[in-house]
């Protein structure tokens, strides 16, 4: 890993002390941060709750998914087609939020640190899911999606944290636990949010999702340490943390610039299943709303297993290179199956076989970290969030209004709703290829 530079002015010049024999305040401040994040229990303090936090962030993403639709139906006054339109919009919305502000959030974090940003973005998403649960007009219930994309973005600074606070040994299993949390995420919240809309009401779900946000700010507020010194800390620019500029930064970095390719091309794919899956399996197999609740759960907790228990020792053994490879292949082939598969039964097989696509994430992960310069964390989390970002934007557009749509309309020339599927595997192959020519070009293993 490249090894920063040392800002040793800043102290100095801070404190307006020179050259003064005594060590300035803000250094003090800065060795003990660093000393807090070296304490084990501190270390895994923070770990805990960046854990939480970015459960949160998915779950309450999970718990609004079955109740979102119904109360932009609600509120707009209009019929399902109807409202499906806005509902679009509404989506959209919150992914180009994630898109512009997540290199924001990482920058700001390496310029303040991690924590004040956690804390902010927290107390933030709390206060606006209440705004959502009482939101009484179509505008209001936009705008606050908005907002919630912009603290949702949250995650690129937790992800900065994770790297922060990381040893050469942990590494790859920090951010195995984080996806884990996604994993648990997508596992609880929508089956949390169809309950609580169906036993209590329509907006319990969002008021559910603020209380579970704020207690975890609480939490936060008192017990998460600072994992980045001051001394490691950097100016904020808007011209280097707007979303495409901090893209363009991931140029210093050959070996990161090839991954996030990789990364673009497998992100596409899954955001496009994402999007799709519930159309795929309804028209396929005649799934209702139920079994594919149940579905996503099973795919949640093959996600679990994997993300939080077979990352270390995988990379371990194997090394992020080998596992990365491996995990690409895994992800077309279960990809394929999708698309042709005959009988609904084979789709819970499926996703077994494709949830150890998921090591790809943290070995991804690892392999990047371990290149960055410690002061530029968040900026290049905040690039490889914007790159995400823009496969939620486009994958709907591209998968479901696009082929999904074609495929199974009236002018088609041949029904065939796994043609999305096919798509990701192909694009998949794709970056399995490129992976290939980067990992020769800057072997790491």
């Amino acid at each position: 890993m490249n090894q920063p530079e040392t800002q040793e002015s800043t102290a100095s010049d801070e404190s307006g002390s020179g050259a003064s024999p005594y060590t300035p305040p803000v250094a003090i401040e800065a060795a003990e941060e660093l000393s807090e994040t070296r304490d084990p229990q501190k270390r895994q303090a923070g770990i805990l709750f960046i854990w939480i936090t970015l459960f949160i962030d998915i779950l309450g993403l999970g718990i609004v998914i079955p109740v979102l639709p119904g109360l932009v139906e609600e509120l707009s006054g209009l019929s399902k087609s109807g409202a499906a339109w806005y509902y679009g919009v509404i989506v959209a919305s919150y992914a180009t939020m994630q898109f512009f502000f997540a290199p924001i959030l990482g920058g700001l974090s390496d310029r303040f640190g991690r924590r004040p940003i956690l804390l902010v973005a927290l107390f933030g998403l709390g206060i606006d899911f209440i705004i959502q649960g009482m939101a009484d007009s179509l505008w209001l219930l936009f705008a606050a999606r908005i907002i919630s994309g912009i603290f949702g973005a949250s995650f690129t600074t937790g992800n900065a944290y994770i790297a922060d606070i990381s040893t050469e040994d942990t590494r790859a299993r920090n951010f195995g636990l984080v996806g884990a949390a996604f994993g648990l995420g997508f596992i609880i919240g929508p089956a949390l949010g169809g309950l609580l809309s169906a036993q209590v009401s329509l907006r319990a779900p969002f008021f559910a999702a603020a209380g579970l946000a704020l207690l975890n700010w609480l939490y936060g507020f008192f017990i998460l340490p600072e994992s980045l010194p001051v001394e490691k800390r950097r100016p904020f620019s808007l011209k280097t943390a707007n979303a495409f500029g901090t893209i363009k930064t991931l140029r210093r970095y050959p070996l990161v610039a090839g991954l996030a390719m990789v990364f673009l091309l497998k992100a596409l794919a899954q955001r496009g299943m994402e999007n799709v899956f519930v159309l795929f399996s309804e028209f396929r197999f005649g799934w209702n709303d139920q079994t594919v609740g149940f579905f996503l759960c099973w795919v949640g907790v093959t996600a679990v297993i994997v993300q939080g228990g077979l990352v270390r020792p995988a990379v371990k053994r194997f090394g992020e290179s080998k596992i990365l490879l491996f995990a690409t292949i895994i992800s077309a082939v279960s990809f394929l199956g999708y698309a042709f598969a005959s009988e609904a039964w084979m789709l819970p097989v499926i996703a077994i076989v494709g949830s150890l696509g998921g090591l790809a994430g943290p070995a991804v992960q690892s392999l990047v970290t371990k290149t960055v310069k410690e002061t530029e964390q968040g900026e290049v989390q905040g690039a490889l969030s914007s790159l995400q970002g823009l496969t939620s934007i486009f994958a709907p557009i591209i998968f479901t209004s696009g082929l999904f749509s074609y495929f199974t309309g009236s002018t088609t020339p041949v029904v065939f709703a796994g043609a999305p599927f096919l798509l990701g595997a192909i694009l998949i192959f794709v970056s399995f290829f490129v992976l290939l020519g980067v990992l020769a070009k800057h072997a790491q293993d």
